[in-house]
């Protein structure tokens, strides 16, 4: 079965996958890529961090209620 993806499917998909990578990075090397992207703006990585909370919820969300 084929799923289609509108755009805040995507988005939310795109902000999960940033997550993904960031802990990734803090784990193996205690890199915070988002911090030092946008550590000079601590409004803006506390944005960073709210939406990629917020997209890993949504995206846990359509796993669980997606009809099989």
């Amino acid at each position: 079965m084929k799923m289609k993806m509108n755009s805040l499917d995507w988005a939310a998909w795109v902000f999960v996958v940033i997550g993904a990578v960031n802990w990734g990075l803090v784990g193996a090397f205690k890199l915070d890529l988002v911090m030092t992207v946008f550590g000079t703006s601590p409004v803006l990585v506390q944005v960073m961090y709210i939406l990629i909370g917020l997209s890993g919820l949504f995206t846990l969300y359509k796993m669980i209620t997606m009809k099989k």
